[in-house]
Parts: C-alpha cells; structure tokens; sequence
C-alpha cells in the first residue's frame, strides 16, 4: 500500500514511518521540520518539506496518489497554543482541513484514500479526570491547542458523515521513547532523561503531583497500524490506563539512571491539568489492541536510547 505521513520526520510519526516501510509499503512524508527532524526521516522514504496548511500539498497528493493518511503533524505547544492562538489554528485546523478538502478531491476523482487516521490527544481532549476517562466523557478541552484538535476531530466526523470517508481518530495519552524531543514542552520523561544524564537539575511542575497515563511509542504505533484496516469511523482512546504521578516518574528514573540532586518544585503552569489518564477498552475490544511495553521498560529503552545518542539530540 501508499502510505502518507503527516509530521513523518517527528518523534511518534518517524516511528510510524519505519514501521510502515518494515512492512513493505511504500511512504511519502509532509512535514515542515519545525520541530521534526531530518535525521529521523528514514531514507526510503520520499520527503516533502511542506506545511500541511499549505496549497503546495495538493502536489504531493497528485504526485503519490496514496491509499491511506495518517495525520501526525501539529502544533502540539500548549504554551504556544496559548500565546499565538491564531498559528495554532492555521496549523491544526486549517492544515487538517486542507488535507481533508485533498483526500475528497482525490477519491473523487479516481484516487483511492481508504483511510484517514488522525492522531488526537487525550491528554487535552477530557480535562482534569477522576477516573479514567471514556470516549463518551464530554470533551472539555482548557487550551487552544485542545480546542484545535478538537475541532479537527469535528470536521473529520462531517467529512465522513456527509462525504463517506473513512476515518479512525486515535486519542493519544502522554506518549514517550527514543527520538522525543528533549527540549521545550516534550514530555516529561525526555526533559528528565536528557537533565539526569547532564546531571542538571530537574523541575517538577505542580509539585511534582499531576497525575498522567504514560504510553510506549511502540504500542502507539501499533495501534495506527491496526486502525489501517478496522474501526472504521470511531475515537479511541490509545493509553495505558495506569495512572502515574510526575513524583513517581521522576523517583523511577532517579534509579534507572542514577540520578542523586533533588528535584525543584514549582506551581502548575497555564494549560496544564492535574489529572488525565484513559479508558482504552474501546481500543482494546475494536483494535484487537492493548500496550504491552511497561513503564519500567519503556523507560530502560528510551533512557538508553539518550545514553547513545544525547550528543546528537538538539
């Protein structure tokens, strides 16, 4: 099959990338390198260097008439969501418009696009979480950027309500791994990786108490795999339903790693939650699906994943 990766040369999409091509598909990649890397871009690849909101994607669609997109690429800052809420929107919801407008003409007109998988977020989309959140939990997104991929998710709904496209939107818990940016908003277990191993000094927002479901990239990929060919036109949540605290990532690492400074404490930041963590049932019931990496391992990995590859990682 043809396969078109949206955020290709990211952290999860480069992981999507390999995975396609171990299988022996054929894969094109949009991404405008703004926080992807070119390292990352596998080289059997083809790589456009394009902005997903921008017209020059209507080539990439003329030019590799793929059977199946998976969109990956986002603003996914919600710091930034918040400080420039203009560029969040033209990113995640003009650019997913875009390529929806893209995927009708193109099966319109003789293509093939069998699927639209989209790569939503959990993390933002219910809101702080007593207990593990459904896909049925009413979403209360509390940034732009959870408005943003909200409202993708409403229009990919439309597209395949009134146009018949066929799509699977993926709600991602907190995902981390080898090839997470360290630096910035990533996630909490590349920034803590990346100061243990400089033996710099650690900051837990919140105090180190906001609770999150952490999950492989391995079993996220797994997941994208298995929507190629099932739950049609359904949001799933992709997580583990562990809950974990920052306090208890960090002590885990701190181990691992042997790590001796003590963490600095400091309040919550705008946009954060408290706690999140999901149901995945659904998933595990539709996708025949569940995560398998723990996190004790996953974290092993990814920690050496860093340990060979700290110097290159900027």
């Amino acid at each position: 099959m043809k396969f078109l990766v949206t955020g290709g040369a990211g952290f999860i999409g480069s992981h999507l990338v390999d995975r396609l091509i171990r299988n022996g598909n054929q894969v094109s990649i949009i991404d405008n390198l703004s926080t992807g890397k070119e390292t990352n871009i596998n080289k059997n690849a083809k790589f456009y260097k394009l902005g997903i909101e921008e017209t020059q994607v209507e080539e990439v669609f003329k030019k590799e008439n793929p059977d199946c997109i998976f969109h990956l690429a986002a603003q996914s800052q919600v710091k930034k969501s918040i400080d420039e809420p203009i560029l969040d929107a033209t990113t995640n919801i003009l650019g997913t418009l875009n390529l929806l407008a893209l995927s009708l003409k193109y099966s319109a007109i003789g293509g093939k696009i069998k699927k639209f998988v989209f790569a939503s977020s959990g993390g933002v989309m219910y809101g702080n979480t007593l207990k593990p959140a459904v896909e049925e939990k009413t979403p209360n997104p509390i940034s732009p950027y959870g408005i943003s991929k909200l409202t993708g998710e409403q229009y990919i709904k439309f597209y395949g309500t009134q146009y018949g496209l066929s799509y699977s939107i993926l709600r991602y818990s907190n995902v981390y791994g080898p090839r997470q940016d360290p630096y910035g908003e990533a996630g909490v277990v590349s920034i803590f990786t990346n100061h243990m191993l400089k033996n710099e000094e650690c900051i837990l927002y919140g105090f180190g108490e906001p609770i999150r479901d952490y999950i492989n990239v391995v079993d996220v990929v797994q997941a994208n795999i298995l929507a190629i060919s099932s739950s049609n036109n359904q949001i799933l949540n992709i997580g583990t339903g562990i809950p974990a605290s920052v306090n208890q990532l960090f002590e885990l690492m701190k181990i691992i790693t042997g790590y001796s400074l003590k963490p600095i404490y400091q309040p919550l930041r705008k946009g954060e939650l408290n706690k999140n963590f999901l149901n995945s049932n659904k998933a595990q019931k539709l996708l025949d699906w569940k995560p398998k990496v723990s996190l004790k391992d996953g974290i092993e990995q990814t920690i050496n994943w860093f340990k060979k590859n700290i110097g290159s990682v900027k």
